[in-house]
């Protein structure tokens, strides 16, 4: 066996969560059919790893493990060198 499957797992909670469509045996993300089926969905996301990224960021954001104000790179303030003036 296989054990866990996160790819699985991703269409799951994806499609709990509304990020992945489910219309008949169909599953889709962004408007694009990615399987026929849950198995061929799983397959097609093992392919695509990008896509499977953003399905996992939008599960988490949407859980709210990740918080939406984080965006960019955050700056931070070097207090080892003098300020140049």
């Amino acid at each position: 066996g296989k054990g866990i499957s996160k790819s699985g797992e991703l269409i799951d909670l994806g499609s709990k969560a509304d990020i992945v469509e489910k219309s008949g045996a169909w599953y889709a993300y962004k408007g694009e059919k990615i399987g026929q089926g849950r198995e061929n969905a799983k397959i097609f996301l093992e392919k695509n790893p990008k896509i499977a990224a953003e399905i996992e960021m939008a599960i988490r954001t949407k859980a709210g493990l990740i918080s939406k104000k984080i965006e960019g790179n955050p700056t931070v303030e070097n207090t080892d060198s003098p300020k140049k003036n």
